[in-house]
């Protein structure tokens, strides 16, 4: 089994509303602002094969499907469908991807699903021979958003999703298509149902439990400085809930030494994580890219 981390468009969100209840001169210590004070942000994807005899890819990035005023507006950067052209770096088609894992359908996670924007032209589903799986929680949310959050979803995705015939719902922590290779729990504090994925290396569980393998963090860890527990993002809909989700879902991997795969941080893919004499949690083992590693156990 091997990994890829496949960078997609990047972005550039204001610091304030990423660092949520930290003060400015707490936070700059970790992102420098521009002049708009917004702070670059990757929109990583991974990529992993053979996972149960499949080519899978967890996420898809914000994608190219804005129009140029809501590029702007939301801080995309580039034009073009960078995780197409990062695919193809690593060797692979989007038609080559047999399964792609939306841990939830906020725009910047699940936008690079979608052709990239085309005046006068609607956009149309990317991955043709893939097999779309996301939580069945989440998803009404997807379908009937609250106010609060309303922007962070693309309100096409959904119908094209369906219409596709090929979208599955992940039914407690297992899917069939990925079989025992996978496990899946649930977050509430960023989305409803946010589905957390931790792929399992090949070695034999300790103790009962798998040791070793990779957790794609999604929005619960976008990067190395919320794994200090009380950072939270504005973003987030019950922030109090996401930090006692983070600290047990730290705690258990670093009991268990499996590493976090990072969607935002603009450097680092993958680390494992430590806890200092304080107690705080951070990041060791610091990995900026991913090209066909091995997942050992």
């Amino acid at each position: 089994m091997k990994l890829w981390s496949i960078e997609g468009n990047t972005q550039k969100l204001d610091g304030g509303a990423m660092f949520g209840n930290a003060p400015r001169a707490m936070w700059t210590k970790w992102a420098q602002p521009d002049e708009h004070n917004r702070i670059p942000l990757a929109c990583r994807a991974l990529l992993v094969k053979p996972l149960n005899g499949k080519a899978v890819l967890f996420e898809t990035g914000v994608g190219a499907f804005f129009e140029p005023k809501l590029r702007e507006r939301f801080g995309v950067v580039e034009e073009r469908h960078v995780l197409l052209d990062s695919l193809a770096a690593a060797g692979f088609s989007h038609e080559d991807i047999d399964v792609v894992v939306l841990s939830h359908l906020h725009f910047d996670h699940a936008g690079g699903l979608l052709t990239a924007w085309r005046e006068g032209r609607a956009p149309e589903l990317l991955f043709p021979n893939a097999t779309y799986l996301t939580g069945g929680e989440h998803w009404q949310r997807a379908r009937n958003p609250h106010p609060r959050d309303r922007a962070s979803f693309i309100p096409e995705l959904p119908a094209l999703l369906e219409a596709s015939g090929r979208l599955q719902f992940v039914d407690g922590d297992r899917s069939p298509l990925l079989g025992d290779a996978v496990h899946f729990t649930y977050s509430d504090g960023h989305t409803p149902g946010m589905m957390l994925a931790e792929i399992h290396g090949p070695g034999i569980a300790v103790d009962g439990r798998p040791h070793g393998g990779v957790a794609f963090c999604a929005d619960l860890v976008p990067g190395r400085p919320w794994m200090h527990v009380p950072i939270t993002m504005g973003y987030d809909r019950n922030p109090e809930l996401l930090i006692d989700e983070k600290r047990a879902f730290l705690e258990d991997k670093l009991a268990r030494d499996v590493h976090l795969f990072l969607t935002h941080d603009p450097e680092i893919a993958l680390v494992r994580v430590n806890r200092d004499e304080r107690g705080r949690f951070g990041a060791t083992h610091e990995v900026a890219e991913l090209k066909a590693r091995v997942l050992h156990p």
